[in-house]
């Protein structure tokens, strides 16, 4: 048997395993293992690489993130920012037909940018606003899907988690995923918004009335939510403007959430020996997940089967949009049996060498010497004013600048591989947000979303299929999301290019 057969065959052995309910890491690293005694024909060689590969894994720094914005996430519910947070939504918001829903949304989005978990952002919200969902009426279908839907938020506000783990499996920057995140996630939360005008207005008696609040009273709750605006500030805006690495972001994050904590009176001795061993706990899992990952993709690696798929789709004739529309669709179908993390892990290292291979062509030569024109002038170089005009005005106009221009500001031609990577750049960025969003589709998908079971479990008279039927319509919003985001990159990749 070929090493190509063994690999190919390693797929629905994994599938299996995972169905018969064996741990995600421990399903890939034994796929690995044994694929890999398979093909060398010997244990020498696996058992070496088992080795290597513990302390590759577990040695990278970037990893340290991770526990970073877990414990950011754990302190963050300790100081009571998710109470902040829902009860200035809902003094806004919570009159309004379907308002407290839509607080809850409100809420959810806000803790998602100082948690980078959905999981954990459902469950916080959840516990903060479900019972003020029951008290004003709303049905406990709609209610529970709702805060399953603002859960997502966690991953796509950034920080992410997960965003962090594509960007270390795709060697791209952080900051600018970050970064290209956040017009997509404030899209979700609007759209989210939407689905609950409509839903109300369709059903009228999924939600009642709640009193309207006075003006002073709603400027005290404002008042109370400075802390989150400080930590996410601090922490995404000092990571883009390079005041410190996203590592040393996180640290920061968790030692202002913590301190606010103090200050509020939730973090205690006891409280505190609770978060770190939370977040032990948490973070053990996701390095087992991350580190059967690796072991399985280096086996696939051996057996060439990602090079083989990305040669094989590289010369079908597919379009490069066919390609991503038939890549985002697994991962939709995926979605439904698999959680965020562990679709990342094993399917990055499979399809990110096909997207290489696609040319979506985001950036030519004068983008590229346009963009450093641009810092060489906010950097002061000196140039003779007429040059300086003319080149002003030919950026203004987007007209390709002369030889004479791009001398004149010192700069050196663009070359091929520069362009090149400069492409690769913004399709990895692209590509990691529309992956991030069916991800998150993932996460409130029918039979296995697993935020539908978070928020389900903590209302136990709600019938599962109530929460499946009211979900739906949030889900068509994620589809539409996804269709304009791949119709029109631009959006996602505005901020990185202003």
């Amino acid at each position: 048997m070929s090493a190509m057969t063994i690999g190919l065959l390693s797929f629905p052995a994994l599938l299996t395993l995972i169905f018969l309910r064996v741990p995600i890491g421990l399903a890939m690293f034994l796929a690995g293992l044994v694929g890999l005694v398979l093909v060398t024909g010997s244990t020498n060689m696996p058992f070496s690489r088992l080795q290597t590969e513990t302390f590759t894994t577990f040695a990278s720094y970037s990893l340290s993130i991770i526990p970073m914005f877990l414990l950011m996430g754990h302190f963050a519910t300790l100081g009571g920012m998710s109470q902040a947070l829902f009860k200035a939504a809902e003094g806004f918001l919570g009159h309004r037909k379907g308002g407290v829903a839509m607080a809850a949304i409100g809420s959810s989005a806000g803790f998602g940018a100082i948690c980078g978990s959905s999981l954990a952002t459902a469950a916080t919200m959840g516990r903060v606003a479900l019972p003020e969902l029951k008290r004003y009426g709303y049905a406990g279908g709609f209610s529970t899907a709702t805060l399953a839907a603002g859960g997502t938020l966690g991953i796509l506000i950034p920080p992410s988690v997960v965003l962090v783990i594509y960007a270390i499996l795709t060697e791209q920057n952080i900051a600018k995923l970050f970064l290209a995140a956040f017009i997509p996630g404030i899209m979700a939360a609007l759209g989210y918004v939407v689905v609950i005008s409509i839903y109300v207005r369709v059903n009228p008696d999924s939600a009642g009335t709640r009193p309207r609040v006075a003006y002073g009273e709603r400027f005290r709750a404002l008042v109370k939510v400075w802390p989150v605006m400080v930590v996410f500030g601090l922490v995404v805006g000092g990571i883009y403007a390079g005041w410190f690495t996203p590592t040393e972001g996180a640290a920061v994050g968790a030692f202002g959430t913590g301190l606010i904590a103090w200050v509020n009176g939730g973090l205690t001795r006891k409280t505190l020996a609770e978060s770190f061993y939370v977040t032990a706990r948490s973070s053990a899992m996701i390095f087992f997940i991350i580190f059967g990952a690796a072991f399985y993709n280096g086996f696939l690696a051996l057996t060439q089967v990602p090079q083989s798929i990305a040669a094989w789709v590289g010369g079908s004739g597919f379009s490069p949009i066919m390609v991503l529309v038939l890549i985002l669709c697994f991962y939709l179908i995926l979605g439904c049996v698999m959680d965020s993390l562990s679709m990342i892990l094993l399917t990055i290292p499979i399809f990110w060498p096909i997207m290489m291979e696609l040319d979506f062509n985001f950036v030519t030569m004068a983008d590229l010497h346009a963009a450093r024109a641009r810092e060489a002038i906010r950097a002061g170089v000196e140039v003779a004013p007429e040059m300086l005009r003319s080149i002003e005005a030919a950026l203004g106009a987007g007209a390709e600048l002369t030889r004479e221009q791009i001398q004149a500001l010192g700069l050196r031609r663009v070359n091929e591989l520069a362009l090149e990577r400069a492409n690769i750049e913004m399709t990895a960025i692209w590509f990691g947000i529309l992956v991030l969003i069916v991800v998150e589709v993932g996460l409130i998908t029918p039979p296995v979303g697993m935020n539908l079971f978070v928020i389900n479990a903590m209302d136990p008279k709600t019938k599962i299929t109530d929460t499946y039927r009211a979900v739906m319509p949030f889900v068509a919003s994620d589809l539409i999301r996804v269709v304009v985001l791949v119709a029109f990159p631009a959006i996602t990749l505005f901020l990185i290019s202003v």
